[in-house]
């Protein structure tokens, strides 16, 4: 066998392999034989069948699936040795006369290949770091939602314009009957709380429902229907008033602080407000770390420049899928991707120029860590390194896990090195205004 490249220019290239029927005649000799044995063929004693009707029947079939096996492995054996940077997969070129009975069957493959270019993590418009700092006002209402929440119930005669109402709303021709909480607070019709306060258990009050709550989805809860339904909604409910609570505060005491974080941990009001501030610009990072990455991503797309081998990737887009493309279908398909393909080429550089690697050791540490903030979630603060332990080797036993948390590892390791080396000016904004400035 012999195979060489011919380069067409930087990003393109014809690989040609050379099969003589010494590589793969002797393969193919044996596989006969065997089928010799095994065949049945009506006339003959099974085993006995004439070798030149099993090479009649089966050798050209057999020799077809041997030199493809035979060029599929020396071709990437080939694309190997050689550190060939290859873009999608080899295309075999079209050989009108092309014949199987030749002494030496040629073959050519038509190779996109990787550019190559330098990337430079340092821009020269400095990109925002943005860091969401939790204020005054969102600490306050932290802790009046705390309070509330951990607060209890006091039954009442008659509504007040903060209490909680249970009742019935219902509209027969709407086909709505549903019992509901409402909370006086978050209605926004001042003529539904005008005709709400003052009223007492077992009596009725007709509302509107255009601009009724303050959020659009109290209104799909406390009337039972879906989104669709709601945002079109202008009827007159009934409803029927059948509890009247109000809520009354939790004391912030030491008795609530020990509920909220473990005993001791907390002993202050001042300390609660710096553990809320704590926690939620802790939850915010993740927010910002994903708006810098989105950044600096397109800011490398951008000052990155280099060629890409487009009339081969298109082609083998059309022909790599389940369904051949159209032209227009694969040119539109590769527009689509391009970009993506540009970020895969730019990621791989930077992993490969600053020497990033997920070791195992490493990824077993971040998979503790991701386990023990889902525990977190439900409650469970300070699990045992040996259940943690535990549940990380279940967790990367399973390779589909282990693909996706070295992923996000990945993605760690080049938003570190961003933050490290790319130009960044950090600018401070509350969460309100984090949101108006990235989200409009």
């Amino acid at each position: 066998m012999n195979i060489t490249k011919q380069q067409i220019d930087e990003l393109n290239a014809v690989v040609k392999v050379a099969i003589s029927k010494e590589d793969y005649q002797e393969k193919v000799d044996n596989i006969l034989k065997d089928y010799r044995k095994q065949a049945n063929i009506p006339g003959f004693r099974k085993g006995q069948v004439p070798i030149g009707l099993i090479k009649k029947q089966y050798g050209k079939a057999v020799l077809v699936d041997e030199v493809n096996k035979l060029l599929q492995d020396n071709l990437n054996k080939y694309l190997t040795e050689e550190k060939l940077d290859v873009l999608g997969n080899p295309l075999p070129k079209q050989q009108d006369n092309f014949n199987w009975d030749n002494e030496v069957l040629d073959f050519e493959f038509e190779l996109g290949l990787a550019p190559n270019f330098d990337v430079k993590l340092k821009s020269k418009k400095a990109i925002t770091q943005y860091k969401i700092v939790a204020d005054k006002k969102m600490i306050d209402e932290q802790v009046e939602r705390i309070q509330k929440q951990y607060g209890k119930l006091v039954s009442k005669t008659e509504i007040g314009t903060k209490d909680e109402v249970t009742g019935v709303f219902k509209n027969e021709d709407e086909e709505i009957e549903n019992k509901t909480t409402i909370e006086l607070d978050k209605v926004k019709s001042k003529k539904a709380i005008n005709a709400l306060v003052g009223k007492k258990t077992g009596e009725t009050v007709t509302l509107n429902t255009k601009g009724l709550f303050k959020e659009d989805y109290l209104l799909i809860g406390s009337l039972g229907i879906d989104r669709e339904k709601a945002e079109k909604l202008n009827i007159d409910v009934i409803f029927t008033i059948e509890e009247i609570n109000e809520r009354q505060p939790a004391e912030l005491d030491q008795e609530l602080f020990d509920k909220l974080f473990g005993k001791d941990n907390v002993k202050s009001e001042k300390e609660l407000k710096d553990k809320i501030k704590e926690d939620s610009e802790k939850q915010f990072e993740q927010q910002s770390d994903q708006k810098l990455l989105n950044d600096v991503t397109e800011k490398l797309i951008e000052d990155t420049k280099f060629e890409l081998p487009a009339e081969f990737l298109t082609k083998w887009i059309q022909v790599s899928g389940e369904n051949l493309l159209t032209d227009d279908q694969a040119k539109e398909e590769y527009d689509k991707s391009e970009k993506g393909l540009r970020y895969q080429l730019i990621e791989g550089k930077i992993i490969k120029d600053n020497d990033l690697q997920v070791q195992l050791d490493e990824l077993k540490e971040f998979a503790k860590g991701f386990i023990k903030s889902q525990m977190a979630q439900y409650g469970h603060l300070d699990p045992k390194e040996e259940e943690l332990e535990n549940v990380a080797n279940r967790v990367l036993g399973n390779q589909d896990e282990v693909k996706r948390l070295s992923e996000q590892l990945m993605s760690q390791k080049l938003l570190d090195l961003f933050k490290e080396k790319a130009n960044l000016k950090v600018k401070e904004v509350s969460y309100d205004n984090f949101v108006k400035e990235v989200y409009g």
